[in-house]
Protein backbone atom coordinates (compact mmCIF):
# COMPACT_ATOMS: atom_id res chain seq x y z
CA UNK A 1 0.00 0.00 0.00
CA UNK A 2 1.66 3.17 -1.47
CA UNK A 3 1.65 6.27 1.59
CA UNK A 4 -0.19 8.39 -1.21
CA UNK A 5 -3.08 5.93 -1.26
CA UNK A 6 -3.18 5.69 2.35
CA UNK A 7 -3.11 9.82 2.81
CA UNK A 8 -6.11 9.69 0.60
CA UNK A 9 -7.98 7.81 1.77
CA UNK A 10 -7.52 9.26 4.97
CA UNK A 11 -8.34 12.76 4.21
CA UNK A 12 -11.41 11.71 1.83
CA UNK A 13 -12.70 9.00 4.89
CA UNK A 14 -16.34 8.77 2.84
CA UNK A 15 -18.34 6.73 4.67
CA UNK A 16 -22.12 6.55 5.60
CA UNK A 17 -25.00 8.16 3.60
CA UNK A 18 -24.19 10.59 0.35
CA UNK A 19 -27.10 12.13 -1.70
CA UNK A 20 -26.83 12.15 -5.32
CA UNK A 21 -29.30 15.22 -5.85
CA UNK A 22 -31.16 16.00 -7.86
CA UNK A 23 -31.36 18.62 -10.00
CA UNK A 24 -35.01 20.89 -9.34
CA UNK A 25 -36.12 22.71 -12.45
CA UNK A 26 -38.47 26.05 -13.01
CA UNK A 27 -41.62 25.32 -15.33
CA UNK A 28 -39.53 27.29 -17.69
CA UNK A 29 -36.53 25.00 -17.83
CA UNK A 30 -33.79 26.80 -16.07
CA UNK A 31 -32.56 25.53 -12.91
CA UNK A 32 -34.28 26.40 -9.41
CA UNK A 33 -31.91 27.62 -7.44
CA UNK A 34 -33.51 28.42 -4.66
CA UNK A 35 -35.29 24.77 -4.67
CA UNK A 36 -31.57 23.42 -4.48
CA UNK A 37 -30.15 25.89 -2.14
CA UNK A 38 -33.16 24.41 0.19
CA UNK A 39 -32.64 20.80 -0.55
CA UNK A 40 -28.73 21.20 0.20
CA UNK A 41 -29.44 22.91 3.23
CA UNK A 42 -32.41 20.02 4.59
CA UNK A 43 -29.74 17.41 3.72
CA UNK A 44 -27.26 18.57 5.61
CA UNK A 45 -29.33 19.37 8.70
CA UNK A 46 -30.85 15.92 8.05
CA UNK A 47 -27.71 14.29 8.79
CA UNK A 48 -26.46 13.32 5.42
CA UNK A 49 -22.53 12.39 5.22
CA UNK A 50 -21.59 13.63 1.96
CA UNK A 51 -23.20 15.07 -1.07
CA UNK A 52 -23.01 14.01 -4.68
CA UNK A 53 -24.05 16.96 -6.92
CA UNK A 54 -24.18 16.24 -10.65
CA UNK A 55 -24.55 12.28 -11.68
CA UNK A 56 -27.18 10.62 -12.91
CA UNK A 57 -29.90 11.98 -10.96
CA UNK A 58 -29.12 15.35 -11.37
CA UNK A 59 -29.43 15.00 -15.07
CA UNK A 60 -26.72 16.02 -15.88
CA UNK A 61 -26.35 14.93 -19.17
CA UNK A 62 -28.54 17.54 -19.67
CA UNK A 63 -26.86 20.62 -18.14
CA UNK A 64 -24.87 23.12 -20.06
CA UNK A 65 -21.24 23.81 -19.25
CA UNK A 66 -22.15 26.20 -17.75
CA UNK A 67 -24.95 25.29 -15.67
CA UNK A 68 -22.83 21.84 -14.12
CA UNK A 69 -20.91 24.19 -12.57
CA UNK A 70 -23.49 26.32 -10.97
CA UNK A 71 -24.94 23.39 -10.08
CA UNK A 72 -21.69 22.32 -8.25
CA UNK A 73 -20.52 25.72 -6.65
CA UNK A 74 -24.35 26.19 -5.04
CA UNK A 75 -23.67 22.92 -3.54
CA UNK A 76 -20.32 23.58 -2.34
CA UNK A 77 -21.62 27.02 -1.32
CA UNK A 78 -24.64 26.37 0.70
CA UNK A 79 -22.41 23.46 2.23
CA UNK A 80 -20.12 25.99 3.63
CA UNK A 81 -17.58 23.15 4.37
CA UNK A 82 -19.89 21.07 6.49
CA UNK A 83 -20.28 17.82 4.69
CA UNK A 84 -17.65 16.54 1.79
CA UNK A 85 -18.76 17.42 -2.03
CA UNK A 86 -18.30 14.78 -4.42
CA UNK A 87 -18.82 16.15 -7.82
CA UNK A 88 -19.98 14.50 -10.83
CA UNK A 89 -17.32 14.84 -14.07
CA UNK A 90 -17.90 12.13 -16.73
CA UNK A 91 -17.48 11.85 -20.32
CA UNK A 92 -17.43 9.29 -22.71
CA UNK A 93 -14.28 11.03 -24.38
CA UNK A 94 -11.31 10.50 -22.15
CA UNK A 95 -9.90 13.93 -23.42
CA UNK A 96 -13.12 15.67 -22.24
CA UNK A 97 -13.68 13.92 -18.88
CA UNK A 98 -10.01 15.03 -18.09
CA UNK A 99 -10.84 18.45 -19.15
CA UNK A 100 -13.97 17.98 -16.45
CA UNK A 101 -12.02 16.86 -14.07
CA UNK A 102 -9.48 19.84 -14.31
CA UNK A 103 -12.38 21.88 -14.01
CA UNK A 104 -14.06 20.83 -10.95
CA UNK A 105 -11.28 19.34 -9.33
CA UNK A 106 -9.99 23.39 -9.20
CA UNK A 107 -12.83 24.40 -7.05
CA UNK A 108 -11.78 24.99 -3.41
CA UNK A 109 -15.01 23.50 -2.28
CA UNK A 110 -14.74 20.32 -3.97
CA UNK A 111 -13.78 17.31 -1.70
CA UNK A 112 -13.79 14.49 -4.60
CA UNK A 113 -14.57 13.61 -8.16
CA UNK A 114 -17.48 10.98 -9.35
CA UNK A 115 -16.86 9.88 -12.55
CA UNK A 116 -18.34 6.92 -14.36
CA UNK A 117 -17.36 4.46 -16.98
CA UNK A 118 -17.42 5.85 -20.82
CA UNK A 119 -20.63 5.34 -22.05
CA UNK A 120 -21.97 4.73 -24.97
CA UNK A 121 -18.41 3.09 -26.50
CA UNK A 122 -18.09 -0.34 -24.72
CA UNK A 123 -14.43 -0.14 -23.61
CA UNK A 124 -12.72 -3.40 -22.93
CA UNK A 125 -11.21 -3.28 -19.57
CA UNK A 126 -7.81 -2.29 -20.60
CA UNK A 127 -9.62 0.63 -22.54
CA UNK A 128 -11.55 1.59 -18.60
CA UNK A 129 -8.04 1.43 -17.29
CA UNK A 130 -6.43 3.63 -19.51
CA UNK A 131 -9.45 6.34 -19.22
CA UNK A 132 -9.13 6.18 -15.38
CA UNK A 133 -5.66 6.75 -15.21
CA UNK A 134 -5.63 9.58 -17.33
CA UNK A 135 -7.99 11.31 -15.19
CA UNK A 136 -6.13 10.41 -12.08
CA UNK A 137 -3.01 11.62 -13.27
CA UNK A 138 -4.31 14.58 -14.69
CA UNK A 139 -5.77 16.26 -11.05
CA UNK A 140 -4.72 16.94 -7.58
CA UNK A 141 -7.69 15.27 -5.80
CA UNK A 142 -9.08 12.07 -5.46
CA UNK A 143 -11.59 10.09 -7.71
CA UNK A 144 -14.41 7.99 -7.07
CA UNK A 145 -14.72 5.91 -10.00
CA UNK A 146 -18.92 5.13 -10.47
CA UNK A 147 -19.50 1.35 -11.76
CA UNK A 148 -23.17 1.25 -13.40
CA UNK A 149 -23.10 -0.84 -16.58
CA UNK A 150 -26.63 -0.88 -17.22
CA UNK A 151 -26.19 2.56 -18.18
CA UNK A 152 -23.34 3.16 -19.62
CA UNK A 153 -22.33 -0.20 -21.30
CA UNK A 154 -19.18 -1.04 -19.35
CA UNK A 155 -18.83 -2.99 -16.38
CA UNK A 156 -15.42 -2.42 -14.40
CA UNK A 157 -14.48 -6.17 -13.39
CA UNK A 158 -12.85 -6.76 -9.77
CA UNK A 159 -9.51 -7.24 -11.54
CA UNK A 160 -9.83 -4.10 -12.91
CA UNK A 161 -10.89 -2.26 -10.15
CA UNK A 162 -7.60 -4.04 -8.47
CA UNK A 163 -4.98 -2.31 -10.88
CA UNK A 164 -6.98 0.87 -10.73
CA UNK A 165 -7.28 0.99 -6.71
CA UNK A 166 -3.13 0.85 -6.73
CA UNK A 167 -3.03 4.04 -8.42
CA UNK A 168 -3.17 6.99 -5.46
CA UNK A 169 -5.79 9.29 -5.56
CA UNK A 170 -7.98 6.80 -6.96
CA UNK A 171 -9.82 5.96 -3.57
CA UNK A 172 -13.22 4.70 -4.17
CA UNK A 173 -16.00 3.00 -6.56
CA UNK A 174 -20.06 3.64 -6.67
CA UNK A 175 -20.94 0.07 -7.28
CA UNK A 176 -24.25 -0.19 -9.23
CA UNK A 177 -23.63 -3.41 -11.31
CA UNK A 178 -26.04 -5.01 -9.56
CA UNK A 179 -24.22 -8.21 -8.64
CA UNK A 180 -23.83 -9.08 -5.12
CA UNK A 181 -20.95 -11.60 -6.11
CA UNK A 182 -19.10 -8.85 -8.40
CA UNK A 183 -19.26 -6.91 -5.16
CA UNK A 184 -17.64 -9.74 -3.06
CA UNK A 185 -15.51 -10.23 -5.60
CA UNK A 186 -14.30 -6.25 -5.80
CA UNK A 187 -13.97 -6.19 -1.91
CA UNK A 188 -11.40 -9.09 -1.71
CA UNK A 189 -9.77 -7.74 -4.46
CA UNK A 190 -8.52 -4.15 -3.63
CA UNK A 191 -6.63 -3.08 0.15
CA UNK A 192 -8.03 -2.70 3.09
CA UNK A 193 -8.63 1.29 2.90
CA UNK A 194 -10.37 1.53 -0.25
CA UNK A 195 -13.69 2.76 -0.12
CA UNK A 196 -16.42 0.38 -1.88
CA UNK A 197 -20.10 2.31 -1.84
CA UNK A 198 -23.02 0.61 -2.37
CA UNK A 199 -25.14 2.42 -6.17
CA UNK A 200 -28.36 0.70 -5.17
CA UNK A 201 -30.29 1.63 -1.94
CA UNK A 202 -31.99 -1.45 -1.57
CA UNK A 203 -28.30 -3.84 -1.15
CA UNK A 204 -27.22 -1.22 0.93
CA UNK A 205 -27.19 -3.56 4.23
CA UNK A 206 -25.18 -6.57 2.30
CA UNK A 207 -22.73 -4.28 0.58
CA UNK A 208 -21.79 -3.39 4.57
CA UNK A 209 -22.26 -6.58 5.88
CA UNK A 210 -19.29 -7.52 3.28
CA UNK A 211 -17.06 -4.75 3.92
CA UNK A 212 -18.90 -1.73 2.08
CA UNK A 213 -18.26 1.52 3.48
CA UNK A 214 -22.54 3.04 2.59
CA UNK A 215 -24.39 4.18 -0.10
CA UNK A 216 -24.60 7.03 -2.74
CA UNK A 217 -28.28 7.08 -2.14
CA UNK A 218 -31.52 8.02 -4.58
CA UNK A 219 -33.25 7.42 -1.76
CA UNK A 220 -32.02 9.81 0.66
CA UNK A 221 -33.31 12.77 -1.52
CA UNK A 222 -36.50 12.40 0.15
CA UNK A 223 -35.66 10.19 2.98
CA UNK A 224 -32.38 11.70 4.37
CA UNK A 225 -32.41 11.17 7.80
CA UNK A 226 -33.56 7.59 7.50
CA UNK A 227 -31.24 6.34 5.25
CA UNK A 228 -28.53 8.06 7.16
CA UNK A 229 -29.59 6.21 10.60
CA UNK A 230 -29.69 3.01 8.28
CA UNK A 231 -26.35 3.19 6.91
CA UNK A 232 -25.06 4.24 10.56
CA UNK A 233 -26.57 1.68 11.87
CA UNK A 234 -24.95 -1.01 9.82
CA UNK A 235 -21.70 0.36 10.34
CA UNK A 236 -21.69 0.70 13.58
CA UNK A 237 -23.04 -3.07 14.05
CA UNK A 238 -26.42 -2.10 15.13
CA UNK A 239 -28.08 -4.37 12.73
CA UNK A 240 -31.27 -4.64 14.08
CA UNK A 241 -32.23 -1.03 13.92
CA UNK A 242 -30.37 -0.92 10.36
CA UNK A 243 -32.79 -4.15 9.31
CA UNK A 244 -35.89 -2.17 10.69
CA UNK A 245 -35.35 0.62 8.93
CA UNK A 246 -34.62 -1.30 5.88
CA UNK A 247 -37.52 -3.09 6.26
CA UNK A 248 -40.02 -0.34 6.37
CA UNK A 249 -38.63 1.93 3.55
CA UNK A 250 -37.77 -0.88 1.36
CA UNK A 251 -40.96 -0.36 -0.28
CA UNK A 252 -39.81 3.11 -0.97
CA UNK A 253 -36.27 2.28 -2.03
CA UNK A 254 -37.82 0.04 -4.77
CA UNK A 255 -40.37 2.46 -5.95
CA UNK A 256 -37.93 5.01 -6.78
CA UNK A 257 -36.89 2.22 -9.58
CA UNK A 258 -40.30 2.34 -11.05
CA UNK A 259 -39.01 3.64 -14.06
CA UNK A 260 -35.86 5.78 -15.10
CA UNK A 261 -33.86 7.51 -12.34
CA UNK A 262 -34.67 10.29 -11.34
CA UNK A 263 -38.21 10.68 -12.97
CA UNK A 264 -39.62 8.75 -9.62
CA UNK A 265 -37.97 10.43 -6.79
CA UNK A 266 -38.20 14.46 -8.47
CA UNK A 267 -42.20 12.93 -8.50
CA UNK A 268 -41.95 12.03 -4.58
CA UNK A 269 -39.94 14.92 -3.77
CA UNK A 270 -42.85 17.26 -5.43
CA UNK A 271 -45.52 15.45 -3.95
CA UNK A 272 -43.54 16.42 -0.54
CA UNK A 273 -43.08 20.30 -1.81
CA UNK A 274 -39.66 20.30 -1.88
CA UNK A 275 -39.76 21.16 -5.72
CA UNK A 276 -41.35 21.41 -8.94
CA UNK A 277 -42.32 18.49 -11.03
CA UNK A 278 -39.88 19.36 -13.98
CA UNK A 279 -37.61 17.19 -16.22
CA UNK A 280 -35.81 17.83 -19.38
CA UNK A 281 -36.03 16.10 -22.70
CA UNK A 282 -35.81 12.63 -22.74
CA UNK A 283 -36.63 12.80 -19.16
CA UNK A 284 -40.76 12.92 -19.03
CA UNK A 285 -43.33 12.95 -16.42
CA UNK A 286 -43.92 9.09 -15.18
CA UNK A 287 -47.38 7.33 -16.07
CA UNK A 288 -49.91 7.59 -14.02
CA UNK A 289 -49.93 4.33 -12.87
CA UNK A 290 -46.70 4.77 -11.65
CA UNK A 291 -47.47 8.54 -9.94
CA UNK A 292 -50.78 6.58 -8.06
CA UNK A 293 -48.26 3.76 -6.97
CA UNK A 294 -45.66 6.48 -5.80
CA UNK A 295 -48.50 8.50 -3.37
CA UNK A 296 -49.51 5.38 -2.05
CA UNK A 297 -46.04 4.02 -1.34
CA UNK A 298 -44.87 7.67 -0.31
CA UNK A 299 -48.23 8.47 1.74
CA UNK A 300 -47.50 4.88 3.74
CA UNK A 301 -43.94 6.12 4.44
CA UNK A 302 -44.91 8.97 6.30
CA UNK A 303 -43.87 11.62 4.04
CA UNK A 304 -47.19 13.27 2.70
CA UNK A 305 -48.25 14.75 5.98
CA UNK A 306 -46.29 17.68 6.12
CA UNK A 307 -46.35 18.35 2.59
CA UNK A 308 -47.52 22.05 2.58
CA UNK A 309 -44.74 23.49 5.19
CA UNK A 310 -41.80 21.66 3.31
CA UNK A 311 -40.82 25.09 1.44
Amino acid sequence: MSTAHSRYACCMNLRGCGTALVTPFRRAGNIDESALRSLVEWQIASGVHFLVPCGTTGETPTLSHDEWLRVIDLTVEVANRRVPIVAGATSNSTADAVQKAKEVGSRAGVDAILTASPYYNKPTQEGQYQHFRAIAEAVNKPLVLYNVPGRTGANIEPATLARLAKIPNIIAVKEASGSMTQIAEALNAVPDDFILLSGDDAITLPVISLGGMGIISVASNVIPTEISRMTQSALEGDWKSARALHRKYLPLMQGLFLESNPLPVKCVLAMMGRIEENYRLPMVQVKSETRAKLEKIAAEAGLLAGRMAAR
